[in-house]
């Protein structure tokens, strides 16, 4: 008797006041994922060790709590927090037979068990249990301790709580589930390893109809309720986090930003990520991408299929899949076996089970892979390119499936607003699982031709005008810093004599460019494309005449958003891509509120706007160039779209190692690369206006769906004049070969027969 009362005031004295207090489990914080959504609600992931969707009490449905309790405590709504009854079953069991036969605990004992103590087998840990378990139905109702087991407890395959189980097990909500299988959940407390119904079904039935039967015997079903549910098969299948949309780099950069900003717990804390894509952008930017690069593959070539199955593999399906499962599937693509050839066609098993066709049509393109210069002759039969066994990628293409491949080149692409640097779409390369270098962001490579725009940018900073001739014409310089001796040429090899500014730059002529730089000089160039946001580390590398032809390397996120200047007629954007994070309880904790470029009217000391770097006109008059390149420049493939209101620029670096098109309309601009990881050509015949610029006009045809097709506004401050488009200069109005163009009013050209004040009168009158 002395001894328990020694050990009793021990306990009372040391142990209990370090009890934890019960009111902390009204404040409770779930470790629940980081969730991780586009502007417009639509999921891309959630990342997280633990899956939870934890609930209030009033949002479980009232069947989940009768299976708990019919499972784990039936004397739940009686006791004050330990079933007496409970415990002395449970010890006459364990004293009778040697083992423990029937679980002691109440659901408020595993509450005080699961949010305060630990899992050891102990006296101690045993008689905290209970102590808490008073303390906690003192402390809260009976539906708040409720809520609270319903959303701790684990249920096996990584999910937390009865709202994750629902969307594990059967990919429903917690409500939608069916008699049997909120019966079926509750049995999983108990041990959710031994009776998960993945892993063992026939034990998990067993745990199920159990239930069943409790919550008949306690009077929550009827006999005949409980029958049909027994009778219901286990049909589980393990779901995943339903992806609305594959934005795999984006998803990074974002769990990158929550780390960074909340710390290493961020991924436990429930936050949600507002993201500032645009789902629709997001997904026609994965597709144009994929298939830009399948377009490239099938240029190049066929590489043969992946693998050859055996007679003894190809004896039975389950043999065929098994084998597949051995290659991944990237990008979207599907993989299949060829199971037989006829009537030249061939009939496939795909991994998923599915059977499909393959025609000669979706396979015509494949002559063999020589070299990036060179293929093998065109395939005349079905047999010339497959045979019975072939592991192969397949690509749906309207509604009928094509032969594709993994394809060995990348590339990236980057859309964002001009006006506020929100990124619409990004995607980093062909598949974020093949590879997670994200090439938007990371990948600097030269920027080729592209970076055209941003010296004659510089050039009417210093008096050219759109109408300067200049001669392109064979040149040699010494230079050291370029090895010596430098003959540049253009792509075509030919030289095109004096060459106005505004089709110098339509057409990429390469002389032109490096005469203005030698004439306007290097320095100021890099100082006013450092307006542009260009890397100033990166400028400084390239001191010399190959800077006019964009040896500078820029990552495709800084040439958009040094393009988007053009835009938005002259401020520098900052890109962004969180728009907004929420706590678990759906506070705002970070908003986004990013530099805005001027629309029509605004303050020059708003403290909102973006900082200006270039003029509205000089914005204007590059535009006005690149919007040559599309109507009938190096661009005009995307003519096609049939907009007044597009510009861009192609950019092929030497020995077409780099493809390029960055490209705009007033809402929308847009940047693609494409390339190798490791530079290597892309192929002789592969320019950007090949390689890149498909890739950009089937994105940009979703993203500018719902922009006004308008032009540019033209700024004040710009007249038209006549000029002859062999030498420049202005011409009457009436002289048979003018052709109209921009100046700025300070260097517009006179002419006998117009003065400047009539000039203003024509432009406004062209432009009305």
């Amino acid at each position: 008797m002395f001894i328990p009362l020694i050990g009793l005031s021990v306990y009372v004295i040391q142990v209990y006041p370090t009890l934890p207090d019960a009111s902390e489990l009204r404040n409770v914080s779930y470790q629940v994922p980081l969730r991780i959504e586009t502007a417009d609600g639509r999921l891309i992931t959630e990342i997280g060790e633990k899956r939870r969707i934890p609930l209030d009490y009033h949002q479980i449905p009232e069947r989940m709590t009768q299976a708990i309790i019919s499972a784990e405590d039936d004397r739940f709504y009686e006791h004050f927090g330990v079933d007496l009854k409970g415990l002395a079953r449970a010890a006459y069991e364990l004293i009778t037979t040697g083992s423990k036969q029937s679980g002691g605990s109440t659901i408020t004992m595993q509450v005080a068990r699961n949010f305060f103590l630990t899992s050891e087998r102990t006296y101690t840990r045993k008689l905290n249990e209970i102590i808490l378990s008073f303390k906690i139905e003192r402390e809260l109702t009976k539906q708040e301790i409720m809520a609270l087991y319903l959303n701790k407890i684990f249920l096996g395959h990584r999910s937390y709580g009865v709202a994750a189980a629902a969307k594990t097990y059967y990919g429903k909500e917690l409500a939608e589930l069916e008699l049997h299988e909120f019966a079926m959940i509750a049995g999983l407390p108990k041990a959710p390893s031994a009776f998960n119904p993945v892993a063992n079904p026939p034990r998990a039935k067993l745990r199920r109809d159990y239930v069943l039967r409790r919550m008949n015997e306690l009077g929550y079903i009827t006999r005949l309720e409980m029958r049909m549910a027994q009778e219901q098969p286990i049909a589980v299948t393990l779901s995943g986090v339903r992806i609305d949309v594959e934005a795999g780099y984006i998803a990074e950069m974002a769990r990158q930003f929550a780390l960074e900003n909340f710390g290493e717990d961020a991924l436990n804390l429930g936050l949600t990520i507002v993201t500032t894509l645009e789902s629709e952008h997001q997904l026609s930017a994965n597709q144009a991408l994929r298939d830009g690069l399948q377009d490239y593959e099938r240029r190049q070539g066929y590489r043969g299929p992946l693998a050859q199955l055996d007679t003894e593999t190809l004896a039975n399906d389950d043999s065929i899949i098994q084998a597949m499962r051995e290659f991944p599937a990237p990008g979207g693509l599907q993989l299949a076996t060829v199971t037989s050839i006829q009537q030249n066609q061939a009939n496939l098993l795909m991994r998923n089970g599915e059977r499909g066709v393959l025609r000669f049509e979706g396979m015509s393109w494949a002559a063999p892979f020589v070299n990036i210069n060179r293929t093998g002759s065109a395939p005349q039969k079905i047999e010339d390119v497959l045979a019975t066994g072939h592991v192969i990628y397949l690509q749906r293409h309207n509604s009928t499936w094509q032969l594709a491949q993994n394809p060995q080149a990348d590339a990236a692409i980057v859309s964002l607003n001009p006006r506020d640097g929100s990124i619409y779409a990004l995607a980093g390369g062909f598949d974020f699982f093949k590879s997670r270098f994200n090439r938007a962001t990371q990948a600097k490579r030269q920027l080729g031709s592209a970076f055209k725009p941003f010296l004659y940018s510089a050039a009417l900073e210093r008096d050219y005008t759109l109408a300067t001739v200049v001669n392109d014409a064979p040149v040699v310089f010494h230079d050291d810093a370029l090895e010596g001796i430098w003959r540049p040429e253009n792509f075509t090899g030919r030289f095109y004599g004096p060459t106005r500014v505004r089709p110098a730059l339509a057409h990429s002529r390469n002389l032109v460019p490096i005469r203005i730089l030698q004439d306007i000089g290097v320095h100021p160039t890099i100082n006013h494309a450092r307006e542009f946001g260009l890397p100033q580390n990166e400028l400084n590398k390239h001191r010399n005449l190959s800077l006019a032809l964009g040896s500078v390397e820029v990552t495709p996120l800084e040439a958009a958003r040094a393009y988007a200047v053009f835009a938005n007629g002259g401020f520098l954007i900052e890109p962004h891509f969180i728009r907004q994070v929420r706590d678990f309880n759906g506070r705002t904790i970070y908003q986004a509120d990013p530099l805005r470029a001027c629309q029509i009217q605004c303050l020059d000391n708003d403290p909102s706007l973006a900082p200006r770097v270039i003029s509205p006109q000089n914005a204007y008059l590059i535009t006005s160039m690149l919007q040559d390149v599309i109507s009938y420049g190096t661009g005009r493939t995307a003519s096609a779209l049939n907009r007044q209101d597009l510009a861009g620029k192609t950019g092929t670096t030497n020995q077409q190692f780099d493809a390029w098109f960055v490209g705009y309309n007033p809402d929308v601009v847009t940047s693609v690369w494409v390339g190798f990881d490791n530079p290597s050509s892309l192929g002789r015949r592969e320019t950007a206006g090949r390689a890149a610029l498909p890739i950009w006009i089937d994105y940009m045809r979703t993203a500018i769906q719902s922009s006004p097709n308008i032009p540019f506004l033209q700024p004040e401050g710009l007249v038209n004049v006549p000029i002859d488009p062999d030498t420049g200069l202005a011409v009457p109005a009436d002289s048979p070969r003018a052709v109209f163009e921009l100046f700025l009013e300070r260097n517009a050209p006179e002419t006998p027969s117009i003065t400047p004040s009539t000039l203003r009168d024509l432009t406004r009158e062209l432009f009305q």
